[in-house]
C-alpha cells in the first residue's frame, strides 16, 4: 500500500436478492380499492361517498396559516349557531368537534353559511320507509334524491387579483425607502416625545 490512503475494505457479498421488493400486485389493488369503494357507496347509500360534511378551517403554524383547509368537525357554537342540536348533528351527515374552539368571527360566520347551505339542500330519509317523523324530507324529494359521488361542498380557495394601475411622476419621485427611515425613527421616539410634551404642557401651566 502506497502513500496515506484509506484501506480498500469493500463488502461485495450482500444477499442483494433478499432485500429486492417487487411491485406487480399494484394493478390487481387498484382494482380492489376500486370494488370496494363501489361496495361501500351501495352499503352506505343514500350518504354521500366521501363522509359527513367537514368545517373550513386555517392551518397550524406561520408556514400554513393563510391555507384553507378541511377540519374534523364543526364546534357547538356554529352548530347552536345554525340550529342543529349537537346529538343530532352526526346522524344528518355533519361532523362535531367539541374541543375545537372559535377564535374569530370571520370563520364562525364561514362556517354557519356552510352548515346553512347544507341543511337547504339535505335531504334526510326516514328510519322505517312507511313511517315518517318530524324533520323526515317529503316523498317527492326522496324519489328524486341522488347519492353524491366524491367531495360533497368542496373548499374553494379565492385566487387573489392584481390591479394594474398607470405608474405617474409622482410615484416615480417618491422615495420609499427614506420614508421607511423617517416611520421608523418616529415609531422608536414616540415615547419620548408624548414624554417630553407633557413635560412642556407642565411647565407651561406652572
Amino acid at each position: 500500500m502506497k502513500h496515506n490512503n484509506v484501506i480498500p475494505n469493500g463488502h461485495f457479498k450482500k444477499h442483494w436478492q433478499n432485500y429486492v421488493k417487487t411491485w406487480f400486485n399494484q394493478p390487481a389493488r387498484k382494482e380492489r380499492r376500486r370494488v370496494a369503494r363501489q361496495k361501500k357507496a351501495v352499503k352506505i347509500f343514500p350518504r354521500p361517498t366521501a363522509g359527513p360534511l367537514r368545517p373550513i378551517v386555517h392551518g397550524q403554524t406561520l408556514k400554513y396559516n393563510m391555507k384553507l383547509r378541511a377540519g374534523k368537525g364543526f364546534t357547538l357554537e356554529e352548530l347552536k349557531a345554525a340550529g342543529v342540536p349537537k346529538k343530532l348533528a352526526p346522524t344528518i351527515g355533519i361532523a362535531v368537534d367539541h374541543r375545537r374552539k372559535n377564535k374569530s368571527l370571520k370563520g364562525l360566520q364561514a362556517n354557519f353559511q356552510r352548515l346553512k347551505t347544507y341543511k337547504a339542500k339535505l335531504v334526510v330519509f326516514p328510519r322505517r320507509s312507511r313511517k315518517s317523523k318530524a324533520g323526515d324530507s317529503a316523498p317527492e324529494e326522496l324519489a328524486t334524491a341522488t347519492q353524491v359521488q366524491g367531495h360533497y361542498m368542496p373548499i374553494a380557495l379565492e385566487k387573489p387579483t392584481v390591479e394594474l394601475v398607470k405608474v405617474t411622476p409622482e410615484m416615480k419621485s417618491f422615495k420609499a425607502y427614506d420614508k421607511l427611515r423617517v416611520e421608523r425613527t418616529n415609531e422608536r421616539h414616540v415615547g419620548v416625545r408624548l414624554k417630553r410634551a407633557a413635560e412642556a404642557e407642565k411647565e407651561e401651566k406652572k
